[in-house]
C-alpha cells in the first residue's frame, strides 16, 4: 500500500511540473514571457483571464505578445462586430495625416487615455475618423501599421491623427498625404 501511494504521489509531482519544463525545453531558442496562451486550431486565443479573443495572428505574434499586449488585444476585441459590418476602403487610399500628443492643452486631458478606453503609445495609436471602428489596423507606407484608438474633433473625411510622444515631433511632422491601406 505503500508502494502504490508513493507512485501515485510520484505521478502527481510529474503531471505538475513536466509539462512546464518541456515547455521551456521548446522555446530555448525563443524570448520567453511570463503570458499563458492557449490557441485553438480555429484561430480563437484565450489569454490570462481566459477571454476569448479572435484575432488573426500567426502562432510566432501571439507568442511574442506581452501580458500588456494581450490586455489591449481583449479590450479591442468588443469592437470586431463594428469591424466586421463597416465599409472600410479596399486596397491602397490616401490618408492627409498629421501628429498629435497626450497634452491637456490638445485632448483636454493628460491621462493618455484614448476614446477606445486604451492608453497611447507611439507607433501604435491612431486617431482615426468615425467611418473606421475601433481596432481597425492601417499600414501607412513608410510608417508602419497602426491601430485605430482614438477620435478627435477634428478628424473627419480622410484627416487622421498619428500619435507622437512629444510636441516637437508633432510639429516636425507637419501635415502629410500618405499612402495608407486597412489591413483589418
Amino acid at each position: 500500500m505503500r508502494i502504490i501511494s508513493i507512485l501515485v504521489m510520484l505521478l502527481v509531482v510529474f503531471m505538475v511540473f513536466a509539462p512546464k519544463s518541456l515547455a521551456a525545453k521548446a522555446n530555448t531558442d525563443e524570448t520567453q514571457t511570463n503570458t499563458n496562451i492557449l490557441i485553438l486550431d480555429d484561430g480563437r486565443v484565450y489569454g490570462d483571464t481566459d477571454l476569448l479573443v479572435n484575432i488573426p495572428r500567426t502562432y510566432a505574434e501571439i507568442k511574442a505578445l506581452s501580458e500588456e499586449e494581450i490586455k489591449r488585444e481583449e479590450k479591442l476585441a468588443r469592437f470586431k462586430s463594428k469591424i466586421e459590418k463597416a465599409i472600410l476602403p479596399k486596397g491602397q487610399f490616401t490618408i492627409n495625416a498629421s501628429a498629435y500628443t497626450a497634452a491637456a492643452d490638445e485632448c483636454g486631458k493628460s491621462d493618455g487615455i484614448t476614446a477606445s478606453g486604451l492608453k497611447v503609445k507611439e507607433k501604435r495609436t491612431l486617431a482615426c475618423p468615425p467611418q473606421f471602428p475601433f481596432g481597425v489596423k492601417i499600414k501607412i507606407d513608410g510608417m508602419g501599421i497602426y491601430v485605430c484608438e482614438d477620435r478627435g474633433g477634428a478628424i473627419k473625411g480622410n484627416h487622421f491623427d498619428i500619435y507622437v510622444e512629444n510636441k516637437s515631433e508633432a510639429f516636425a511632422f507637419g501635415r502629410r498625404n500618405l499612402t495608407a491601406e486597412v489591413i483589418y
